[in-house]
């Protein structure tokens, strides 16, 4: 017999795997244990920290980029005083604590600005090696971290000099809510800065002293535990964080004090993309963002109801497995010994007929067959009965099998464990939601105020004396620095385009530069316009066009769910999901999600969020307008995200996921087997039911061939043989009738 066909390996796998999923059953549907914190918190604190580090990545790569943008225009322009210099970027940029321009040779301090430096901590010897110009860190006398970004300034017949500036790892709008602290953590486990705790001369209470020392203690701990766990490379890493974070991130839980338990989540810094490197992630810095959550009381599912489920299975799958048993594999067995017997010649014994099905049909037709070679001179004898009666098939009985396991599975994945109304959402996953997309926000708007910058300063170069050729050259190299831009142009007071990089302009009028730094043009797809215009009276500008796609890319953050920019009309401008331009939220929560957001809390609106059903399911949502300032602030926009609870780690959404994961599995199990069991025997069967009437009824000529090597196939061999039989008696009974003709 074949190894994986005939009767009883499909019967054999189904027992086992309704018996294994009886114990996954019990195991799993009665032991869905929530801890005091939900692995939900935890993971939103991953995802916290994982923002934190993509900000700080950004803003760190940015000031490089920035500062080496700004070194290369002006040395490629005529030679410029080191105080200008310094006067020019400060205007542009307000990004960096301290600038100062050194004179390589000779170490001479030509010009600062801002705090002092440490240029001491500079080796001039080593700047044109590899790495010279790279960043780092320093610590001043006051214990604060600073972060030094080098750049050359060449001009011609002039010392070559370096353009220093300082900035502090601080977090560019990273917004923390109430008893957050996040901090930047150093290779060795070493705090370098943190926000969120308050200084202990600060605070006015012995007991709020005390909970500064301790939760300054805990950010410590955890501080070395994160730095030890990131180890490994972000750029090589197997296992990156979840949700396609391309370093090393997780989650920690620390000490409880007074009902409430400290969690923490830590990413490293990585690139933009795996494998990719910049200049941040060589810094070796890690992210380490943590709060104090209220504990929930420890809840587990009922032991006693996973027993009773799984004791259903078996019942049912021994029904099943029975019924299976009886009804196809005895009788086909009992065909195949019988059809044996015959070809043998043991034609004594009548055939033993099963009962029901196909197998009934055959046994008769063996039946027949038998008299027919036991009496060779009898004629073919017609169906006794002149109409065959019908019987129960075995499709019936597969069907039956069918339903009896359905009958299990549909009430588990559509009535038992379902989560309704009283599921509990933490509060703190409400919070995060709510600072996470205000934080979402704020990048944004940075980035809007970035790109607009980066015009200023290319303009700041520009003026009456600048040829269009010169002009291309600097907008085509901005345009290779900041992939930001769709089109770079220069435009005159009469709207004429003097020069101009990268795609077509998509947004330039005949009416000339806009009076507004950056404005949103309504075409075919939105168009975010940044001017910024050239000095003096010429009324010429540099005008920016920023891909869409640059903005969409922004709002893919793990957690968050969907993602939408929306105007002051609520129309969608950029999403992290496909959408179509300038379409509404299309619901009325949303859209009164973002009107309060929108209202005055003292001096400004702040971001709100929601917890809320809709279709029977609980959404956490949250909106955040734009508030902070820079050019992109009156463009009014908006940043809503929202997401469905049924995704998250809560205990009544796991315990009903693994309700439908176990009626899934046995629906699987049951098609599976039962749908193995059609193909290689059932089907088979039947045709055979058919050909062993038809030879039983005179139908001497039509060939039977088995399908497989198992037992319908062996019956189909013995027929074959009794066939052959039969039409070796017809010759041989035609031959002593003729003999006696032909001696006359």
């Amino acid at each position: 017999m074949s190894l994986l066909g005939g009767i009883r390996p499909p019967i054999t796998v189904l027992s086992v795997l309704l018996l294994a999923l009886a114990g996954f059953t019990a195991v799993t549907l009665g032991n869905v244990r929530e801890g005091r914190l939900p692995a939900a918190v935890l993971t939103s604190q991953q995802h916290f920290a994982e923002d934190g580090a993509v900000a700080l990545r950004a803003s760190l790569d940015e000031s490089v980029t920035d500062l080496d943008r700004a070194a290369a225009l002006f040395s490629a322009g005529k030679p410029v005083p080191p105080d200008a210099v310094l006067d020019k970027i400060g205007s542009v940029y307000q990004k960096w604590r301290g600038t100062a321009v050194v004179e390589i040779s000779s170490g001479r301090l030509l010009a600062a600005r801002g705090e002092n430096l440490p240029l001491t901590a500079i080796d001039r010897t080593r700047l044109t090696g590899e790495g010279g110009l790279a960043p780092r860190m320093v610590k001043l006398a006051n214990g604060e971290t600073r972060l030094l970004t080098l750049s050359l300034l060449s001009f011609k017949d002039q010392p070559q000099q370096l353009l220093v500036a300082s900035s502090s790892l601080r977090f560019p709008g990273i917004s923390l809510g109430n008893f957050r602290a996040i901090a930047v953590v150093g290779s060795d486990g070493t705090v370098l800065s943190n926000d969120g705790i308050p200084e202990p001369e600060m605070v006015l209470t012995d007991l709020q002293r005390a909970d500064v020392k301790r939760d300054t203690k805990q950010l410590r701990s955890f501080a070395k535990t994160a730095a030890k766990r990131t180890k490994a490379n972000p750029l090589t890493t197997k296992e990156p964080g979840s949700g396609g974070f391309p370093g090393v991130s997780g989650s920690l839980t620390g000490g409880e004090w007074g009902g409430e338990r400290a969690a923490a989540g830590y990413a490293r810094l990585a690139g933009p993309e795996p494998g990719v490197g910049t200049s941040a992630t060589s810094l070796e810095l890690t992210v380490v963002a943590m709060v104090n959550v209220a504990q929930n009381p420890a809840r587990t599912s009922d032991a006693f109801a996973g027993l009773v489920l799984a004791g259903a299975l078996l019942l049912v799958g021994a029904l099943v497995v029975a019924l299976l048993v009886a009804t196809v594999q005895r009788p086909l067995i009992t065909l195949f010994l019988e059809s044996r017997r015959l070809t043998r010649g043991d034609l004594a014994r009548p055939v033993s007929v099963p009962r029901g099905s196909e197998a009934a049909r055959i046994g008769t037709a063996l039946e027949r067959l038998r008299g027919q070679l036991a009496d060779q001179d009898a004629p073919q004898p017609p169906d006794p009965s002149g109409r065959r009666k019908r019987r129960t098939g075995a499709r019936t009985l597969l069907a039956l099998c069918g339903v009896l396991l359905l009958a299990w599975c549909v009430p588990l994945g559509l009535l038992v464990n379902r989560a309704g109304a009283d599921v509990v959402v933490p509060q703190q996953l409400v919070n995060d939601q709510r600072e996470r997309t205000d934080t979402l926000n704020d990048r944004i708007r940075r980035a809007l105020n970035e790109g607009q910058a980066d015009l200023q300063s290319v303009a700041s170069l520009m003026g009456d004396d600048t040829t269009p050729q010169h002009m291309t050259t600097v907008l085509e190299r901005t345009a290779r620095e900041h992939l930001r831009y769709d089109s770079l142009y220069v435009l005159d007071a009469g709207g004429k385009v003097l020069a101009q990089a990268g795609g077509t302009p998509q947004a330039a009028g005949a009416k000339g530069p806009r009076k507004e730094p950056i404005t949103l043009h309504e075409g075919k797809k939105p168009v975010v316009v940044a001017t910024a215009h050239l000095p003096g009276d010429t009324g010429s500008a540099v005008v920016g066009e920023l891909r869409i796609d640059f903005l969409n890319s922004l709002l893919k953050r793990p957690g968050l769910g969907e993602i939408r920019v929306v105007d002051s009309q609520h129309r969608v401008i950029a999403s992290n999901n496909g959408y179509r331009a300038f379409e509404k939220l299309g619901d009325e929560r949303l859209d009164a999600l973002v009107e309060g957001s929108a209202l005055k809390v003292g001096m400004a609106p702040r971001p709100g969020s929601v917890l809320y059903r809709s279709g029977g399911d609980h959404v956490i949502a949250a909106a955040a307008p734009f508030v902070g300032g820079g050019a992109a602030k009156p463009l009014d926009w908006t940043v809503v995200s929202w997401q469905s609870a049924k995704g998250l780690a809560i205990h009544e959404y796991s315990l009903q996921n693994r309700t439908v994961l176990a009626g899934l599995l046995g629906f699987a199990v049951g098609a599976a087997c039962l749908g193995w069991l059609q193909i290689i025997v059932i089907a088979p069967l039947r045709e055979l039911a058919r050909r062993a009437e038809a030879l039983a009824d005179g139908d001497r000529r039509t060939v039977l061939y088995p399908r497989h090597h198992d037992e319908v196939g062996a019956v189909t061999r013995s027929l074959e043989i009794i066939r052959q039989q039969l039409q070796q008696q017809r010759k041989q009974a035609g031959g002593r009738v003729s003999a006696p003709a032909g001696r006359n």
